[in-house]
């Protein structure tokens, strides 16, 4: 008997993380749309808030997707780094702040957990418990992320001092002692 019950707390485990991880793909637009509002509302995110909405959202979804590849098949530090690095490298190209940068993602973050724990978790108490779970590995994801995105700020900013700005490698070693990636994109 005791065989039975494990057999469906495996079987309800699958399917509700099935069920959580394509939501976030099916609702990515949806989770764009409620981050475009908090941006909207955050007065830190200035060059955020110039951007329209429709940019906004489009900015935003892809996040979404990938922590959803994330969860469904594990952390790709090679997928999530690279993803992460570009994106870190075209936000510094547009000329964003990288703190402005790191706090929009805190609230994509925010946005995750908020529906996991409103709109998934409540309904079972094998949800609730499962939704710890997703929660820890939500939030690895986007500290993960935002360890890349620094990475590739920074890479873009030492790259364009040393090219654009002739500011020797000697300097520039001097105050970056972090170790780039320097990946073709």
């Amino acid at each position: 008997m005791w065989l039975f019950f494990l057999f469906m707390y495996i079987n309800i485990n699958l399917m509700v993380d099935h069920v959580l991880i394509d939501s976030l793909v099916l609702k990515a637009g949806d989770f764009a749309i409620k981050w475009k509002n908090m941006v909207r509302k955050a007065n830190q995110l200035r060059h955020y808030n110039k951007m329209d909405d429709d940019t906004l959202i489009e900015a935003d979804k892809p996040i979404y997707t990938l922590l959803s590849r994330t969860l469904d098949q594990g952390l790709d530090r090679s997928l999530v780094g690279g993803s992460f690095v570009k994106l870190g490298k075209e936000r510094m190209q547009d000329g964003f702040p990288v703190s402005e940068i790191i706090f929009a993602m805190s609230l994509a973050e925010k946005i995750v957990i908020e529906y996991i724990m409103t709109e998934f978790a409540p309904e079972s108490p094998v949800r609730m418990y499962q939704s710890m779970g997703v929660i820890s590995q939500v939030s690895e994801f986007f500290l993960l992320g935002c360890f890349y995105l620094t990475k590739g700020f920074l890479e873009a900013v030492y790259t364009k001092m040393n090219v654009h700005d002739s500011v020797s490698e000697e300097l520039l070693k001097k105050y970056f002692t972090d170790d780039f990636f320097f990946k073709k994109d």
